[in-house]
C-alpha cells in the first residue's frame, strides 16, 4: 500500500508541531486567562498588574508568562525605575495568534480605507473635522474633572501610552505608544490627523485648556499635542 503523502502546511501558518505546542501552553485555564488579559490590554502589562487583575498572587503568574515567552506567545520588556530592580513588562508577540479578539479583517479594512481616503485627496483638515465628531463623542462617556484627565485616560484606553508633563501654562502629553503607527506612516496626512481631531474634539467639550499644538509622525518631535490652560 502506498504511504499517505504528507499534506504540508498552509502558507503563513504555523508547522503542526508548533500549533501543537500553543494550544498545549494555552490549555491550562490560568495560562490561558493570563494570555487574554494581555490580549486584552493596549499597553503591556507588569506581573503585578495581571496578578491583582486576575486575583491571583505575582508568584503564580510569572511561571506561566515565562513558560509564554519561552514558546513566542508573549514579549518581555525591562522597564528601569530609578531605584530598585528594573520591571518586567509582557505583551503579546507580534504574531501570537489573536484568538479571535481581534477579527483579522478590521486592520486590512482600515489598511483599505486609510489608502482609499489618500487616494481620494482626503487633506488633513478634512481627516481632522471626522476625528473631532469622535473625540466629542468620547468626550461624553468619560467622567473626569478636567481637559488633561480625560484626554489621558482616553489615549490610554486607545494604546497611546501617554506621558504627562505639567506646567505651570498647560501640559505636554506624549504619546510613547502609538496603536496606529503603521498605518500613520504610510497615511500620516489621514492618521495622523484623524487622531488630532479625535483630541481636539475631547479637549473642546472641557473648558480648562486648549490644544496649542500636535506633533504627528512626520515632525521634528513628533508624536505630542501641548495644552494652554484658559
Amino acid at each position: 500500500m502506498a504511504a499517505t503523502p504528507e499534506v504540508p502546511d498552509p502558507p503563513g501558518e504555523l508547522p503542526r508541531e508548533d500549533r501543537l505546542q500553543i494550544l498545549k501552553a494555552l490549555g491550562d485555564n490560568t495560562r490561558y486567562a493570563i494570555y487574554l488579559e494581555l490580549a486584552r490590554s493596549a499597553v503591556p502589562l507588569a506581573t503585578a498588574e495581571v496578578a491583582d487583575t486576575l486575583g491571583l498572587h505575582v508568584n503564580t503568574v510569572r511561571p506561566h508568562l515565562e513558560r509564554m515567552r519561552e514558546l513566542g506567545l508573549v514579549e518581555r520588556k525591562i522597564q528601569p525605575q530609578g531605584v530598585g530592580r528594573p520591571q518586567h513588562r509582557y505583551s503579546l508577540a507580534p504574531d501570537a495568534p489573536s484568538l479571535g479578539l481581534e477579527p483579522p479583517t478590521f486592520p486590512l479594512l482600515a489598511a483599505l480605507l486609510a489608502g482609499a481616503a489618500a487616494l481620494a485627496g482626503v487633506t488633513a483638515e478634512e481627516a481632522a473635522e471626522v476625528g473631532r465628531d469622535q473625540g466629542h463623542a468620547d468626550a461624553q462617556r468619560i467622567s473626569a474633572e478636567g481637559c488633561l484627565e480625560a484626554l489621558s485616560v482616553q489615549l490610554t484606553t486607545l494604546g497611546f501610552d501617554p506621558a504627562v508633563v505639567e506646567s505651570e501654562d498647560g501640559a505636554t502629553v506624549a504619546f510613547t505608544h502609538c496603536p496606529f503607527a503603521e498605518l500613520a506612516a504610510a497615511f500620516p496626512e489621514v492618521v495622523c490627523h484623524l487622531h488630532r481631531g479625535m483630541v481636539e474634539g475631547l479637549v473642546a467639550v472641557f473648558d480648562d485648556a486648549d490644544v496649542a499644538d500636535f506633533r504627528t509622525c512626520t515632525d521634528r518631535a513628533p508624536c505630542q499635542v501641548d495644552l494652554v490652560a484658559r
